[in-house]
């Protein structure tokens, strides 16, 4: 009968030491989520490459040039860095409709290169836009349907949303006059407006009419800048009543309950 005895005795292992034939430790927790919080915080970097592989493809069909590579160079920096710092800070994780987001700014870097570049094709832009503002119907439905909707997602659309309204009226104001430039500056003056006045920060209740006042921004804009229709200054113009309609009346709503909404 075998004994203990007759049993090699077994030599002394240094801890945590891993040996040739005995089963590898598994890593811990921490470390197996590693590479997936390094992945999720690097991924608005990688989409700056592919920014960069979009403007060189514009360079080679319409040429940019210093200030249009500038133009989307900067915008595709800066939406690394604060969409970068945002999901570091909430510890986020990009889901599918965030991505389809990450898309729509692709294309809105390109608008704003080409605007930049005042190259004078108006078809890659036309086109690039209209994609824009298509995918701005996915997104969110996207968002629905996995579940993955969440306050930072429906802000990172909305600044997109913002961005290329303003991109698309410097581009219509070299066409139509300065007063086009309301259109894009208006949201950021009422940003700016409730730093001050912290009751403009309230909030406020769904509506569509104002979804659907700031989704014809971008669609007039797009059909102003493609010449394709007769009086496009009148259908900006418009455009821009029924923004001015739609802002005034979000102020009055919340100017009337400013006593309910502490400075912040």
């Amino acid at each position: 009968m075998t004994t203990l005895q007759h049993s090699a005795a077994p030599t002394a292992r240094e801890p945590g030491r891993w040996e040739p034939g005995q089963r590898e430790p598994a890593r811990s927790e921490p470390a197996r989520r590693e590479p997936v919080r390094w992945a999720v915080r690097s991924e608005p970097v990688l989409w700056v490459g592919a920014q960069v592989l979009l403007l060189q493809l514009l360079e080679v069909a319409v040429g940019l040039g210093p200030p249009g590579w500038f133009a989307g160079v900067a915008h595709a920096m800066a939406t690394s860095a604060l969409l970068g710092g945002a999901v570091r800070r909430t510890g986020h994780r990009l889901g599918p409709a965030d991505r389809v987001t990450l898309a729509r700014g692709l294309l809105v870097g390109g608008v704003a290169a080409l605007v930049a570049a005042r190259s004078g094709e108006t078809a890659p832009l036309v086109a690039l836009a209209s994609v824009a503002l298509a995918l701005d119907f996915v997104d969110g439905r996207v968002a629905r349907r996995t579940g993955t909707a969440s306050p930072l997602g429906a802000r990172f659309d909305m600044e997109v949303d913002a961005f290329l309204i303003l991109v698309l009226s410097v581009h219509a104001a070299w066409q139509l006059g300065p007063w086009v430039l309301v259109i894009g500056v208006m949201r950021y003056a009422f940003v700016a407006a409730s730093w001050p006045w912290g009751w403009l920060r309230g909030d406020l209740p769904p509506s569509r009419a104002r979804k659907v006042v700031a989704a014809v921004q971008g669609v007039v804009l797009v059909v102003a800048v493609s010449g394709l229709v007769p009086f496009a200054g009148a259908l900006v113009g418009g455009a821009l009543a029924a923004l001015v309609w739609s802002f005034g009346r979000d102020t009055a709503r919340l100017f009337g309950r400013r006593g309910l909404c502490p400075s912040r």
